[in-house]
């Protein structure tokens, strides 16, 4: 007789068992997690920026869709899906109405949950599925008894012939077509499966032990199962070479059952080929088990990860961010722990999906914090852009006064109130300042030429100045020491700054020579270190590289202080009308307040310059 150990064969009956239970579904209480019923590793899906919103009325649709099939069409899979879903969004629904209640200043023990008519509508179609699902399963179980009780009449009828010798030749054509019946007769109970077959093999066996036919059919049949055994065995040994280790187990199982279905092989051999296919079935199922052993191991790993990145972004305290570099910079942590979790495989099955759900929870509220940041921003740029306007329109209405003093004072007023306002949307800016700077400017220019009386003092000063930047120009720094042409660039620069005003047409024109022969000097005897900042600068601007949002904030920052640093040259531009030059400490004050002039200019120009270089990246 044939060997029929079935200790390393793969568990078929107990599948069989597993896959005809019903899941037993619950409509009392929300399910817990369930993933779907699948051997197959699938990749997360990443976390969106928006989400499909599921409902209560979206998931009984789904139901009661699923109510109208068959019974067999029913995966309990999607029941638990759906259930899962739905006391998701009804356990949501709860707490909130318990928040309000306790709000509302009552006891947290005495909340009572509304009722719910979906709820209720819920629960019934799941009985009735239910109850579609047990018939099911009676009619099944029913028809594998009657399969037993079929094959249990065969088994019986073939040891009866078995035991009856002399008949076995005339009966041989009656059991050949009684094994193609057993063989055509369906699944019976798992339990009894594997006890009923070994009833029939040893009938089988024997009966063809006493037979007492011809030889060659015999041996015919023999040779046939023989051949079929061993292309059996053939493609269990592709097996071994199948990456995916549950399509191969699950192939194994298919050749499993086919063996089943083949009669005996002659007895020399029958130990040899049943131990092939044997140990190739013992490694089939070793690696099968290691593969779920590892799998368990790596979601254990992939939960503690998602774990951590949970607990980082909940550790990020963005309450209290103010400016939109700060956002700009959290949001940095936010889309980085984000693409940490999209490198991360499935945590295990009871907490993958709550995992995520907790992770997403907590990025969807910084992301509708930073929206509501933003909103609140572009109102104070809004409100800012209205006062500032309002401002120009007060200075263009001061611009043609004739009262020099007081309107002067007014817009020094206005010019102080502007630097106590806030920045405003960069498309407006310029346009806005400009608009403010043109009225004061016509304002004191105006003012300017109304002082007609110092310009033959002013011409003088025109003259003097022009005999300064003649001498700068003939200081010779190769033949001189550069000590002593230091200290003579120095003495002319103190003597330009003593100098008077000069005659408004001309006063850009001879700064520009002076300022240009100031700074060639300052270039051969190094005595500026504005060229070394400008440089810093520009190696800054090109470190930040395209990064539009930072371009941005340093041209306003850099705004800001051109913007300051020109109203403070507009002040000292001012109060040079009001002094006077022949009081006892005029002079003196007028030679200071020139040679901070000439510093603000130096660094409105150095911010131009600036300015310039950050707009070229825009």
């Amino acid at each position: 007789m044939e060997p029929r150990d079935t200790s390393m064969l793969p568990n078929k009956d107990a599948k069989d068992q597993t896959m005809n239970e019903e899941v037993n579904i619950t409509a009392s209480e929300p399910l817990q997690q369930v993933e779907p019923q699948t051997t197959e590793v699938t990749s997360e899906e990443p976390p969106k920026p928006a989400y499909e919103p599921v409902t209560k009325e979206s998931i009984l649709a789904e139901v009661k869709a699923l109510a109208e099939k068959d019974a067999a069409d029913i995966a309990s899979e999607d029941l638990a899906r759906l259930k899962q879903k739905f006391y998701a969004i009804r356990n949501e629904e709860q707490r909130l109405e318990k928040e309000a209640f306790v709000a509302a200043g009552n006891a947290e023990d005495a909340f009572e949950p509304a009722a719910d008519e979906s709820e209720e509508a819920f629960k019934t179609i799941l009985a009735t599925i239910k109850e579609k699902k047990a018939e099911q399963r009676a009619a099944l179980e029913a028809e594998l008894q009657q399969n037993y009780e079929r094959k249990k009449a065969i088994v019986d009828k073939l040891v009866e012939m078995s035991g009856d010798a002399d008949n076995v030749n005339r009966v041989f054509p009656q059991v050949r077509e009684m094994q193609n019946e057993f063989k055509e007769i369906g699944e019976v109970p798992a339990p009894v499966a594997a006890e009923l077959w070994k009833r029939y093999q040893d009938a089988v066996e024997r009966f063809y032990d006493q037979l007492k036919i011809n030889k060659e059919l015999r041996d015919y049949d023999f040779k046939k199962n023989l051949t079929e055994k061993e292309a059996l065995v053939a493609e269990a040994e592709k097996l071994r070479e199948e990456e995916d280790v549950i399509a191969a187990f699950r192939k194994l199982q298919s050749l499993h059952d086919q063996w089943r279905q083949i009669g005996p092989v002659p007895k020399e051999v029958r130990d040899e080929i049943w131990g092939r296919f044997k140990d190739i079935s013992a490694e089939i199922n070793k690696r099968y088990q290691a593969f779920f052993e590892e799998r368990k191991a790596q979601e254990r790993s992939n939960e503690e990860a998602k774990t951590a990145i949970c607990e980082r972004i909940e550790a990020l305290d963005f309450s209290a961010l103010g400016t939109y570099a700060a956002w700009d910079e959290m949001t940095k942590q936010i889309i980085a722990a984000q693409e940490d979790w999209k490198k991360i495989g499935y945590a295990s099955r009871k907490s993958n999906n709550a995992l995520f759900a907790r992770f997403r929870e907590t990025c969807d509220k910084f992301f509708a914090a930073k929206a509501e940041f933003f909103h609140h921003m572009k109102d104070v740029l809004a409100k800012n852009l209205e006062r500032k306007i309002a401002l120009c329109g007060r200075a263009e209405a001061l611009k043609d006064s004739t009262e020099w003093r007081k309107t002067a004072e007014e817009l020094a007023a206005l010019q102080k109130e502007w630097k106590t306002i806030g920045a405003v949307a960069k498309k407006h800016s310029d346009q806005v300042w400009r608009r403010f700077l043109a009225a004061c400017d016509y304002f004191f220019e105006q003012k300017k030429k109304n002082n007609s009386g110092t310009r033959r003092t002013e011409r003088a000063n025109l003259e003097q100045k022009r005999e300064i930047i003649d001498k700068l120009k003939a200081i010779d720094t190769t033949a001189t020491e550069r000590a002593d042409a230091i200290k003579a660039v120095k003495d002319l620069q103190a003597e330009w700054q003593s100098v008077g005003h000069v005659p408004f047409s001309e006063k850009d024109a001879v700064y520009e020579a002076y300022r240009a022969v100031c700074n060639e000097l300052y270039e051969k005897l190094d005595m500026s270190q504005r060229g070394s900042r400008m440089a810093s600068f520009e190696n800054t601007i090109s470190e930040i590289g395209n990064d539009q949002n930072r371009l941005y904030r340093e041209r306003e920052r850099l705004m800001r202080v051109y913007e300051q640093r020109r109203g403070e040259l507009q002040t000292y531009e001012n109060n040079l009308g009001f002094l006077n030059a022949k009081s006892k400490n005029g002079d003196s004050m007028l030679r200071d307040m020139h040679r901070r002039m000439q510093r603000i200019k130096d660094d409105i120009a150095d911010l131009e310059k600036k300015i310039k270089v950050i707009d070229s990246k825009l």
